[in-house]
């Protein structure tokens, strides 16, 4: 079995376009488990604390829980034969795993079982605050739950939604005149807003906007902060549809908007990629430099959202879905096309940092086809900006990003 890292998203776009089913087993005093190959020591916990021996300390035998946890799932892979696969995801004490063959995933729960402690838990239906619905047609994944406890912790439940979260074209600024509010209440909300685009990509912009005041944050931010709460108020069963059965050909589209933070007039960054429906990998950042012109910013974006279909196109190899043409990376900005296909750029190109040109040498190789798009059509322009409400929901809906059918 080969490890690698990836994204639950990753593994359910490949179980749907497969017609899969996703099961969970859950490891009962995993801590126990763990292995320890140098030496840890503990301070003794509150309430356990030996009478006279209050200065010394534990040394680990085993070890703890979530000690030395990775910050992304690690997937593994087994093959049999030309078409037998079993692809099995660990977080911590939680085993989700799938595969073409009933036998291969039987065989495996069983000797799982037999091996370590574990409670079988069947389909997959919660795992980490996400809720999982699965049918014959397709899998829908969502937060609710955890949205409902998120307006419920901050006085919102009865809020008036609204239709979109942000106004139209509003930015933010770091000195903008208004009071300051508390600093670990306002992170509390950005935080766990982040936690909520897991299945929520129509509030990515939003949220990676807010988190750049974490450690200045003003009336103004927090207002615009309980905003996309009214949002979420509205759009509650809102979640992301992966329709099963589809063709898996890798898909992406990247977009920047040009000096979009009125702080330090740097751009914000942007892609999205799906496999056939549904959107699975997106972000939204800012650039680390100014651009001198949209086209630069665009070129910048590119190479950015370059950089994850590369990752991408090994794990979908790595799990049997090898692409066998070029990923199209679809762009609005033809400047920045030719930008990667002509030499003749060179001089308006030469002052941009080096590490985005290798843009150049994956288009040669044929691992990416930047092809242009019209701007009405990029949804990755949702990751870039507010929208108008119309904008707004026509891009939402091209992300798959729906209620439960």
């Amino acid at each position: 079995m080969i490890p690698f890292k990836s994204t639950k998203q990753d593994l359910l776009q490949k179980m749907a376009s497969k017609g899969w089913f996703l099961y969970q087993l859950d490891v009962k005093s995993a801590f126990l488990n763990g292995v320890l190959e140098e030496e840890v020591f503990v301070d003794q916990p509150q309430g356990l604390i030996v009478k006279g021996k209050e200065q010394k300390i534990y040394k680990l035998k085993k070890a703890l829980y979530g000690l030395k946890c990775k910050s992304e799932p690690t997937l593994y892979i087994k093959r049999q034969g030309n078409t037998g696969i079993l692809i099995v995801s660990i977080y911590v004490d939680d085993l989700v795993f799938t595969g073409s063959n009933v036998k291969m995933i039987e065989d495996f729960k069983r000797d799982m079982m037999k091996k370590y402690e574990m409670s079988d838990l069947g389909l997959l239906h919660y795992f980490l605050g996400i809720e999982i619905y699965q049918s014959k047609d397709d899998i829908f994944i969502c937060q609710r739950k955890y949205a409902r406890t998120l307006l419920e912790k901050f006085k919102m439940r009865e809020c008036k939604p609204v239709a979109t979260p942000l106004i139209v074209n509003e930015k933010l600024s770091k000195e903008d005149g208004s009071k300051k509010v508390d600093e670990s209440l306002y992170r509390s909300l950005v935080e766990s807003l982040l936690y909520l685009t897991i299945t929520r990509p129509d509030i990515m912009y939003a949220t990676s906007m807010l988190s750049r005041f974490m450690h200045n944050a003003s009336q103004t931010h927090f207002g615009v902060a309980k905003r996309v709460l009214r949002y979420l108020q509205g759009t509650l069963d809102y979640g992301i549809l992966y329709e099963k059965n589809v063709d898996t050909k890798l898909l992406g589209f990247c977009d920047s908007n040009w000096a979009g933070c009125v702080d330090d007039m740097k751009n914000t960054s942007a892609y999205a990629f799906s496999l056939g429906l549904g959107v699975f990998s997106w972000a939204s950042k800012n650039q680390q430099t100014v651009a001198q012109s949209t086209a630069e910013a665009e070129y910048v974006s590119a190479s950015l959202a370059t950089s994850q279909a590369i990752w991408l196109r090994r794990i979908l190899e790595d799990v049997g879905e090898k692409q066998g043409e070029a990923t199209p990376i679809l762009c609005d900005n033809k400047s920045a096309i030719a930008m990667t296909k002509n030499p003749v750029y060179h001089s308006r190109t030469k002052h941009i940092a080096i590490k985005h040109h290798f843009i150049r040498e994956a288009v040669e190789d044929e691992e990416i086809q930047l092809e242009y798009c019209a701007t009405e059509d990029q949804v990755a322009d949702i990751f870039t900006k507010a929208l108008s409400k119309e904008k707004f929901q026509y891009f939402r809906e091209m992300l798959d990003v729906t209620t439960k059918h």
